[in-house]
């Protein structure tokens, strides 16, 4: 190893000693209110979610282990090489690069063990890099020899866009330990159980709007991060009115992710239906906030470049202050786009669903109620993650959602 990377190798064992990697593990899953995953591009993150997605028990973790060293290496240390990946302090017999360091041992330290501390990965004790197709004497890169299965493609293209320096890596090692915390073998256990017992309130009880809108409640009031729950139980009764063909000549879109509801991504709300592919319904959720003159104007220029849109509203936690100055200008915007624009507080929204529901006559309260809590806990258990994509750590919030659920 060259002097400089010896100094950069000191730097980057010295951070993960420290419990580099465990703080990033405890920080998504613990201040998830705090992540903000949009500066990562759809094509990033689809590399990201296929190296999680393809992971079985016999094939993908050594590569995903070792796109989560990468990433730290490059966080920690943004001059290193992450294809180079042996080195040696000494001279030795054995193959090493001149700028390379030995990942090999910053695996067996600092990497797989707290993998398995964390129960992310069940990795073999002695680390992934005992895995002989990544260990060739050949740089990481595109023309890497070695047979390597899962997602090899995935791995490859986010190693060219890290080296690039076009994706910031830091933030995408969160989003990996994100995806994993909600795959996790803990987390899969925490889902059982709370859909089990979801299943034996549901058995217990009588249905009806009023109930499920309690216990909704009070799991969004009781749980961290408030606001983005309010979205995944507005989206997820959505998703109990779609399963009913309430709308069946719209289409719900995927939930977005949280503070996507904005010009820069082409949405109007945090809830949306689709007619060939254009928005014809949008509602945006409001927590804690009461006054909305300014989401107004900016819905307002939203709405020009989105002219197939019928119905528009704001939700909002609190009940709205100075309605009487806002009603005037609300007015005039339906006016000028031929649109219906409401401003509800949660209750009245969801009151408004289930009337919309039973005037269609395709389901009882007793069965919208119920499948909007399914919806609501399966959103949370990462078990609808083709319309309820779930990009936050869902662990603490299905723990709070498990212990409302038996205290019923």
């Amino acid at each position: 190893m060259s002097q400089a990377a010896k100094t950069r190798y000191k730097k980057i064992a010295a951070e993960l000693s420290g419990g580099y990697l465990e703080r990033q593990i405890l920080f998504c899953r613990d201040f998830s209110s705090n992540l903000d995953f949009l500066p990562l591009i759809p094509d990033h993150k689809h590399l990201l979610d296929r190296l999680v997605q393809l992971v079985t028990a016999d094939v993908g973790k050594a590569l995903l282990a070792l796109s989560i060293l990468q990433l730290c290496i490059k966080a920690i240390e943004p001059e290193q090489s992450i294809r180079l990946h042996k080195g040696s302090i000494r001279t030795t017999k054995d193959f090493s690069w001149c700028d390379g360091i030995s990942m090999r041992s910053l695996d067996k330290q600092y990497i797989t063990p707290v993998l398995r501390k964390c129960e992310l990965l069940s990795l073999n004790a002695d680390g992934f890099m005992m895995t002989r197709s990544l260990a060739e004497n050949y740089p990481y890169s595109s023309v890497y020899k070695a047979n390597i299965k899962g997602a090899r493609s995935e791995w490859i293209s986010l190693v060219e866009a890290i080296e690039k320096d076009e994706i910031v890596s830091e933030l995408a090692l969160r989003y990996l330990i994100s995806q994993l915390l909600n795959q996790a073998e803990k987390f899969r256990r925490l889902a059982s159980q709370t859909i089990d017992n979801l299943i034996s309130f549901l058995g217990a009880t009588i249905l009806d709007k009023g109930i499920s809108l309690s216990l909704i409640l009070r799991h969004i009031n009781q749980s961290d991060y408030a606001a983005r729950l309010m979205e995944i139980a507005m989206h997820s009764l959505m998703q109990a009115m779609q399963e009913y063909q309430v709308f069946p000549n719209s289409l719900l879109k995927p939930l977005s992710q949280m503070r996507s509801a904005n010009k820069k991504h082409g949405n109007i709300g945090d809830i949306e239906l689709l007619e060939d592919r254009q928005i014809v319904e949008a509602w945006d959720a409001k927590y804690g906030k009461s006054y909305l003159r300014d989401e107004i104007e900016e819905l307002s220029e939203k709405l020009e470049i989105h002219p197939a849109v019928k119905k528009a509203g704001f939700v909002t936690s609190l009940k709205a202050e100075r309605i009487d100055e806002l009603v005037p200008r609300c007015h005039e915007i339906e006016e000028i786009f031929g649109i219906s624009l409401e401003i509800l507080t949660f209750e009245e929204w969801v009151e408004l669903q289930f009337f919309h529901t039973l005037t269609e006559e395709v389901a009882t309260e007793q069965e919208l109620a119920s499948a909007w809590l399914i919806a609501y806990t399966e959103s949370l258990a990462q078990q609808r993650r083709e319309i309820a994509p779930i990009d936050e750590p869902c662990y603490q919030w299905l723990l709070k959602l498990n212990e409302t659920l038996i205290s019923q």
